[in-house]
C-alpha cells in the first residue's frame, strides 16, 4: 500500500492526490482534489486485501444516512482491484487538539458551547442508533467561521481497526471532550493523542483537581459520566444521553452571542500576513511640486502659479490675477528681454507658461464642502494669503506680597517670653488670609521692610521674613462661645428625657409612658400554643418491585414483601449485574415502590441496605408512577441516628426506594439487597 497511492496520482479518473495529511497502518487520509466538480475532497483509501477496506466501506454506508450540518458528509465511496476509498466533504479550520496545544485550556463557557454543539449532531445520530465511534480531540474542527464540523463520522473508527461503536462510548467521550475544553487533558474512553489526565486510585480526577476556577455544575457533569460512582448533578436530569448533555450545558451556556466568533480569532491558521501594494505620499501643497534644489529650465527657475478656482473666462469669484514675478531670473538689462533660439522673448514664455498653468492647476489633496440647500459640491482652496500671527503675550500685573492697606494685630507686651511660639517647628497659630499680613514700609534707602508692630525680633517664623504670629492673651476664636452656650441646654434637655424614661419603665409602662397591653406584657398561654409534630410509625404498607427499565420490567417481584414486614432475616435483593447502575450501566437504578394506603406527610424513612456502597434516592408521588425519569427526588437529610429525613411539604400515597448504586460483591460483580423499610409519618397532636 504505500507504494499503490503517491501524490498526483488520480482515483477513479475522478479525484487527483495533492497532500498526505495522516497514515495509519497502511491506511491515508488525503486531500484530493475533484477534477470534475473543482473542489478539495477529503479522502481516505486503504490496501482492497487489508481487512479494515470492509469495515470502512460499510462505516461510510452507515454515516451516509446521517444528515446533519456539522457532520462532513460522505460523498462517494468505491472498492477497486487495488485499493478502497472513501470520499468525504472538505473542511477548513483548526482542530480541537491543535487549538489546546497553541492557546491552552478554554474558558468554561466555551468549552460548555464547543460540546454542547458536538452533542446536538451526535444525539442526531444517535436518534439512528448510528455512534461515531472516536470522538476525540483530533476530530472536532473549529472553521474559519466558528463554526463546528465533526470529521470521520463512523469512517475513522473503522481506518483503527474498531467494529461499530457503542452509543454510551460515544458519551463518555463527550465527557472527555468537556473535560479536555477545560483543563487539556484527555480523560474520554477513545485513544488520543492530547495528553491523559491522571488517575487516582482508578478514578479521572476531576476538571477541578486539575486546573482551578472550573465551575461546579460542569465539574460534577464530568465527574459522574467519567467515574462508576462519581457525584451526581444538583439538577436532576438525563445526563446519560447525548441529548441530555445538550439540554445541560445549553441551559449551562445561556446567550452565545459572540462566542463562535471568540474562539475563531484564536484559531493559528487564520493570522496570514498580507502585503500591501507600495502606494506614493499625497503632497499636501503644489509648490512642493518642484523642490528649491531642482534644475532650473532655460537658466530661469519656474515657480507653481497660485491654484486656480474657475476659468480665465471671467466667471463670478475668478480673479487669476497677473503671474507672479520671477524671483529666480537671471540678470538681465531690464529693457532688453532674453529671446530663445526662435525669437521667442523669455518674456512672453512666461506669460504663456504662466496662463497654462493657471487653466490646469495641478493636482493637490483636497476637502470637498456640500451644500445642503442647493445640494452643490465644492472644494475647500488652499489659503492664498498667510494668516495672522497670533497676538502676542501679555505678562500678567505683579501682584505684591504684602499688601499696603492690611490691618495689623499685634500681641501683648508679655508674648515676647515665649519661646516655644518663635521656634521652627513649634505651633504656629498666625492668621489667616490677607487681612494680617504685615505691609511693606519705605526705610528712607529705597528698600522696604515688613512691619511687624511689637512682635520682636525673637518670634520668627522659620523663613527669616515673615514673622511668627503670637495671639495675645485672652483672645477668643469668634463664634466658639455661642457654641458652648447651646451645648449647656442640649445636655440638660438630654438628662431630663433619660430620667423621665426611666421613670416610666420603673412604673411597668411604655418609654413614652402608654400603657402596656396585655399581649405585650403576657406571655402566651401554653395550652393554646400547636403542639409539636410527632413520628408515627406508618403500619400496612406494601411493596412491590420497581423496575421501569428492566426487560421485562421485574425484579424479584416475589420477595418484595419482605422489605416490609418488620423482620430483618428477610429481605428484598435485585439480580446480579456485572456492571455498576449509572450511565455506564445497563440501567440507572433498580427499587421499590411502598404503598402507605392513602396520603400522609412522611416525616422520615429508616432503611436497612446489606452491604457497602450503596446509594438510593426517595420520591414521592399521588399516584402509582411508571417512570423515573418523570419525578423529582424528595430532598433528604440523613441523620445521626441512620434514618432519612425528608424535608418540607413531603406529602403523597406512594413512596419510591431507587437504588442508584449497588455493593459489590465476593466474585466481584453488584447486587443489592433490602432487609427493611420503615416509614415515620407525621401526626399533630
Amino acid at each position: 500500500m504505500p507504494h499503490a497511492t503517491r501524490a498526483g496520482d488520480v482515483l477513479a479518473a475522478r479525484y487527483r492526490l495533492v497532500d498526505l495529511l495522516s497514515e495509519s497502518a497502511h491506511g491515508r487520509f488525503w486531500r484530493a482534489h475533484d477534477r470534475v466538480l473543482e473542489r478539495h475532497v477529503a479522502l481516505h483509501v486503504m490496501d482492497s486485501e487489508d481487512p479494515r477496506a470492509a469495515l470502512m466501506l460499510d462505516a461510510a454506508k452507515r454515516a451516509a444516512t446521517v444528515v446533519d450540518a456539522r457532520f462532513l458528509r460522505v460523498l462517494d465511496a468505491e472498492r477497486t482491484e487495488k485499493c478502497s476509498f472513501v470520499v468525504n466533504e472538505w473542511g477548513s479550520g483548526t482542530s480541537l487538539d491543535i487549538m489546546l496545544a497553541n492557546n491552552g485550556p478554554l474558558s468554561p463557557r466555551e468549552a460548555a458551547w464547543i460540546v454542547s454543539e458536538v452533542s446536538d449532531s451526535v444525539a442526531t445520530a444517535h436518534a439512528h442508533a448510528i455512534a461515531h465511534g472516536r470522538l476525540v480531540p483530533e476530530n472536532i474542527l473549529v472553521d474559519n467561521a466558528g463554526d463546528i464540523r465533526i470529521i470521520g463520522f463512523c469512517v475513522d473508527a473503522a481506518l483503527h481497526g474498531l467494529p461499530p461503536g457503542e452509543l454510551r462510548t460515544d458519551v463518555r467521550d463527550l465527557a472527555g471532550l468537556l473535560h479536555a475544553g477545560l483543563t487539556g487533558k484527555w480523560a474520554g474512553d477513545s485513544a488520543s493523542a492530547v495528553p491523559r489526565v491522571p488517575r487516582d486510585h482508578g478514578r479521572v480526577l476531576r476538571p477541578r483537581q486539575v486546573r482551578a476556577g472550573v465551575p461546579r455544575p460542569l465539574d460534577d457533569l464530568c465527574d459522574e459520566l467519567l467515574n462508576p460512582k462519581g457525584s451526581r448533578v444538583r439538577d436532576v436530569r438525563d445526563i446519560a444521553s447525548a441529548r441530555g448533555i445538550h439540554a445541560f450545558l445549553s441551559d449551562f451556556v445561556g446567550d452565545d452571542a459572540g462566542l463562535a466568533r471568540r474562539i475563531a480569532d484564536r484559531n493559528p491558521d487564520k493570522h496570514e500576513m498580507v502585503c500591501l501594494p507600495f502606494v506614493p505620499d499625497i503632497l499636501a501643497r503644489p509648490d512642493d511640486v518642484q523642490g528649491p534644489d531642482d534644475p532650473d529650465i532655460d537658466g530661469q527657475r519656474i515657480d507653481s502659479p497660485p491654484l486656480a478656482t474657475g476659468a480665465d473666462d471671467g466667471a463670478p469669484g475668478t480673479d487669476p490675477g497677473p503671474p507672479a514675478e520671477d524671483e529666480g531670473a537671471l540678470d538681465a538689462e531690464p529693457d532688453a528681454a532674453p529671446t530663445d533660439a526662435a525669437g521667442v522673448s523669455a518674456d512672453e514664455s512666461a506669460d504663456e507658461s504662466a496662463a497654462e498653468s493657471a487653466a490646469e492647476p495641478p493636482t493637490e489633496a483636497g476637502l470637498p464642502i456640500f451644500d445642503d440647500e442647493t445640494g452643490d459640491v465644492s472644494w475647500l482652496e488652499k489659503r492664498r494669503d498667510p494668516p495672522p500671527p497670533p497676538p502676542p503675550f501679555e505678562e500678567p500685573p505683579a501682584r505684591p506680597l504684602f499688601a499696603d492697606d492690611a490691618p495689623r494685630r499685634t500681641a501683648s507686651p508679655g508674648a515676647g517670653d515665649s519661646t516655644d511660639r518663635g521656634r521652627p517647628g513649634g505651633p504656629h497659630r498666625g492668621p489667616k488670609g490677607d487681612a494680617f499680613w504685615p505691609s511693606p514700609t519705605d526705610s528712607g534707602d529705597g528698600s522696604q521692610t515688613a512691619s511687624v508692630g511689637t512682635l520682636g525680633a525673637a518670634h520668627t517664623s522659620g523663613s527669616g521674613i515673615i514673622p511668627a504670629y503670637v495671639d495675645p492673651e485672652g483672645a477668643t476664636v469668634p463664634g466658639r462661645g455661642w457654641l458652648r452656650l447651646a451645648l449647656v441646654p442640649a445636655l440638660v434637655l438630654l438628662s431630663v428625657i433619660a430620667l423621665a424614661i426611666a421613670f416610666n419603665l420603673s412604673r411597668g409602662r411604655t418609654p413614652l409612658g402608654g400603657v402596656t397591653s396585655p399581649s405585650t406584657s403576657q406571655t402566651s398561654d401554653p395550652s393554646t400554643s400547636v403542639a409539636p409534630a410527632t413520628l408515627t410509625t406508618l403500619s400496612g404498607v406494601t411493596a412491590t418491585d420497581f423496575d421501569p427499565q428492566g426487560d421485562p420490567p421485574r425484579e424479584n417481584p416475589d420477595a418484595a414483601v419482605n422489605a416490609v414486614d418488620g423482620d430483618l432475616t428477610t429481605s428484598w435483593k435485585t439480580s446480579t449485574y456485572k456492571q455498576q447502575l449509572g450511565p455506564g450501566g445497563l440501567k440507572s437504578g433498580v427499587g421499590l415502590l411502598l404503598d402507605l394506603g392513602e396520603t400522609h406527610l412522611v416525616g422520615q424513612v429508616r432503611i436497612s441496605i446489606a452491604g457497602e456502597g450503596a446509594g438510593f434516592e426517595l420520591y414521592l408521588s399521588e399516584v402509582a408512577p411508571t417512570e423515573i425519569g418523570e419525578m423529582q427526588p424528595a430532598e433528604t437529610e440523613t441523620l445521626p441516628s441512620g434514618a432519612v429525613e425528608l424535608s418540607g411539604a413531603a406529602t403523597g400515597r406512594y413512596l419510591v426506594v431507587w437504588l442508584t448504586a449497588l455493593p459489590k460483591t465476593d466474585d466481584g460483580q453488584f447486587r443489592g439487597e433490602i432487609l427493611e423499610v420503615v416509614v415515620d409519618v407525621e401526626e399533630v397532636a
